[in-house]
């Protein structure tokens, strides 16, 4: 395993994250323990998961992730060998089961944190992260920014930054990072916390993989400039860029199948660059997941790649993906691909 510093922390996480959002959902909680029994015992340091997990959020699972997770990390005594992130939810119509005052105000987050750890059994997480942005723009698909949108929303940063130094001062949260944010999100984070003397933002977790490349466009300048790394979700892009979906070898099961509903990586044009991807990798006798993964792994802006799966067979390739390192003619080959089909799963 590889591993790189988690911002300007002295953390040092595995270039591989395990995301769990599907344990409570598409995992039992054994599926889950053998998992990340598997990820730890080949390195995998970094566990990532959320409040409103698992996905797609429902009122019947909502937190069963972290269930899951503290049970393990109970079972194991590994607590202090695991670097732990989880979310706090931001507004949304869909989630008011979670709370009827979804948002980061200071009332909302400490209530949100004691009642994560609880779940988790632990009296700290390592990175905490505002899972989405409170006002309305464009992240979750939206490329253009339209302020027609806006819903009114007051900015509020100082008080949820100062909220999260608070949890830092107490010990309950060792870092914080935004999630699906913007260039203004996380510079207006960045400015408030340097002019309060509060500990800025470590990480952004945002989606980033072969079919979506948005990142690169603004925030990846920030990443490399002001030391705040990529988490990226979605790296092989609910599955479809494994290929199995190509080789007519995916299940009902399979995520993209399963929930229709989540429709970002169902398009024709995502389906068709996967093609044109899956060419490449054949053509340099790579497995397609492989080749994504490293691809992912190999940009300067990243920090950490978080792979879920529900099996440990895909898991361990996964996994393997960490030894595989992509040669000059296959990285512009894919990005030929790119400028031809960009980011048909924004």
């Amino acid at each position: 395993m590889e591993y790189r510093k988690l911002g300007n922390t002295g953390l040092e996480v595995s270039a591989i994250c395990l995301g769990t959002m599907t344990f409570g959902e598409q995992n039992t909680e054994s599926e889950g323990h053998e998992q990340m029994s598997m990820a730890f015992d080949r390195g995998v340091n970094f566990i990532d998961t959320a409040e409103m997990y698992s996905v797609p959020g429902r009122k019947e699972t909502q937190g069963s992730t972290e269930r899951i997770v503290g049970s393990w990390l109970k079972k194991t005594g590994l607590r202090n060998q695991v670097i732990l992130a989880t979310k706090v939810t931001g507004p949304s119509p869909n989630f008011g089961y979670i709370s009827p005052d979804l948002g980061f105000s200071r009332k909302r987050i400490l209530d949100a944190i004691d009642k994560s750890l609880a779940r988790l059994q632990t009296d700290y997480v390592d990175l905490y992260q505002l899972h989405w942005p409170e006002r309305k723009t464009n992240c979750f698909g939206i490329l253009g920014y339209d302020h027609s949108m806006d819903n009114g929303w007051k900015d509020n940063f100082e008080e949820t930054l100062q909220t999260l130094d608070d949890l830092l001062k107490t010990g309950k949260i060792r870092h914080w990072g935004l999630s699906n944010e913007t260039p203004w999100g996380v510079m207006r984070c960045s400015m408030i916390a340097k002019e309060k003397g509060y500990p800025g933002l470590q990480s952004i977790q945002n989606p980033y993989n072969l079919l979506n490349r948005t990142y690169e466009i603004g925030l990846a300048e920030i990443s490399i400039r002001e030391n705040k790394g990529l988490l990226a979700y979605s790296p092989l892009a609910f599955g479809l860029l494994s290929g199995k979906f190509h080789r007519g070898a995916d299940t009902p099961g399979d995520r993209i199948n399963k929930f229709r509903q989540m429709a970002r990586y169902n398009g024709a044009l995502s389906y068709q660059a996967t093609g044109e991807y899956i060419k490449i990798a054949e053509q340099a006798g790579l497995s397609m997941a492989h080749m994504a993964l490293s691809f992912v792994l190999s940009r300067p802006f990243v920090t950490s790649a978080i792979i879920g799966a529900t099996n440990t067979d895909q898991l361990k390739e996964n996994l393997e993906s960490i030894s595989v390192k992509l040669e000059d003619d296959v990285v512009r080959a894919i990005n030929e691909v790119h400028k031809t089909i960009p980011n048909p799963a924004p």
